[in-house]
């Protein structure tokens, strides 16, 4: 053991004089204490938009929990749809203890957002940034409450930019940052800041089987969203009146009609008096185009749907039985 010592009592810390004192590992720095420009960003980050991160109990068929953001001091709050979908009673709890009941604003399963209204007023809120002008590469912070542990915080960076990310309603959700910051289940719905103390996303997914694979919705989308949300209650969209799927076209019609891809989207059903019976659609047609634009797969049939289409007379492309038509559609909305 003497050996051991003497071999080893070189690296321990030598005393600096007769005052030296210890501290425990979890004593608050001094306060002139500096600290590196990373721990500060982070550290700025968690203390400006902490207090607005809440933790939010959803009650009904199946309980859960999740995570929301506090972006006015009237109560409005950022969440995910799936994180209320459902629920017959919600309430929000900040990082002070308070507890509020939530009433649901609007739900957009489509982005896989939502607003709540808190009941009172004055809260702690965050302050809003913009995700256009984020750099791969760059300091992030996910504020959230992971499995229920509240005002939690993990740092990473933008791994990448504009992803796509399928919603529960089964569309793609545009404009997702992928970002290593580390997410658990309840993180759901809370903050992705930058180090200005900006929020330039809200924590939405991870992926289980994956380290560092985590997604936010960008916030330039949730505030289009919420704003929809806010003063209707609903995002308008439109719908063409039918179930359609991607499939394979025949090779052969594939490279007459000289298609980048060789796919398109065939309807599977139709919905009576919906715009696509009324355009003559027959079940089994295959959409090749809408506008000359080229429709590849149900997704790009999503993208083209957005509110502006709807009451609009568009032209379609289509493959039935007696050769490529051109059918005229009037797109509804989706409500």
């Amino acid at each position: 053991m003497r050996r051991f010592y003497d071999r080893w009592h070189h690296l321990a810390p030598k005393p600096v004089g007769p005052h030296l004192t210890t501290m425990p590992y979890d004593a608050p720095l001094p306060a002139n204490e500096m600290l590196d420009p990373y721990s500060a960003r982070v550290a700025n980050a968690f203390e400006t938009v902490g207090p607005a991160v809440v933790h939010i109990l959803a009650e009904g068929p199946r309980n859960g929990t999740g995570s929301g953001v506090l972006y006015a001091p009237d109560g409005y709050l950022m969440t995910n749809s799936h994180v209320v979908s459902g629920a017959t009673r919600l309430s929000a709890k900040l990082t002070d203890g308070r507890q509020f009941a939530a009433s649901l604003v609007g739900d957009d399963p489509a982005t896989d957002l939502a607003v709540l209204r808190l009941e009172g007023t004055g809260f702690p809120y965050a302050e809003l940034g913009s995700s256009a002008r984020l750099r791969v590469g760059q300091l992030v912070v996910a504020i959230g409450n992971p499995l229920g542990f509240q005002a939690t915080v993990t740092a990473g960076i933008v791994s990448a930019l504009g992803r796509t990310l399928r919603s529960p309603s089964g569309r793609l959700i545009e404009s997702v940052i992928q970002t290593d910051a580390a997410l658990n289940p309840g993180n759901s719905g809370g903050a992705l800041v930058d180090g200005r103390g900006h929020v330039v996303g809200i924590n939405t997914a991870m992926i289980g089987q994956a380290q560092g694979l985590c997604f936010a919705i960008g916030i330039d989308t949730a505030i289009d969203v919420t704003m929809r949300l806010m003063r209707d209650g609903w995002v308008k969209r439109a719908v063409l009146g039918f179930a359609a799927q991607t499939i394979m076209l025949d090779a052969r019609l594939a490279r007459a009609l000289k298609r980048e891809a060789g796919t398109a989207v065939q309807i599977a059903e139709l919905m009576a008096d919906g715009p696509g019976s009324k355009a003559g659609l027959q079940k089994g047609d295959v959409i090749l185009a809408i506008e000359d634009r080229p429709i590849y797969s149900i997704d790009d049939l999503h993208r083209y749907l957005t509110d502006d289409v709807v009451g609009k007379s568009l032209t379609l492309s289509v493959v039935s039985g007696s050769g490529i038509l051109r059918r005229t559609i009037v797109p509804a909305a989706d409500r």
